[in-house]
């Protein structure tokens, strides 16, 4: 994961919202942790909401899974 933790430091330096949605999200499916998971999936979706991001509702679906909104 050490790449897409570099794509995420990337990300935050230039302040690339819409990238961040993206790498949260896909950090939040490539952990094997539920709890890691959704601390990413969180992420993504509070930079979802902050920016009327399309994926937003899918991201509110995915923590609703497991009982995290």
């Amino acid at each position: 994961m050490s790449d897409l933790d570099d794509r995420l430091l990337a990300a935050h330096a230039r302040d690339d919202r819409r990238a961040l949605v993206t790498l949260y999200g896909e950090a939040g499916s490539v952990t094997n942790d539920i709890d890691a998971s959704c601390f990413y999936l969180t992420h993504a979706y509070i930079y979802a909401l902050e920016m009327g991001h399309p994926d937003t509702d899918a991201l509110h679906a995915r923590l609703a899974v497991h009982g995290r909104v």
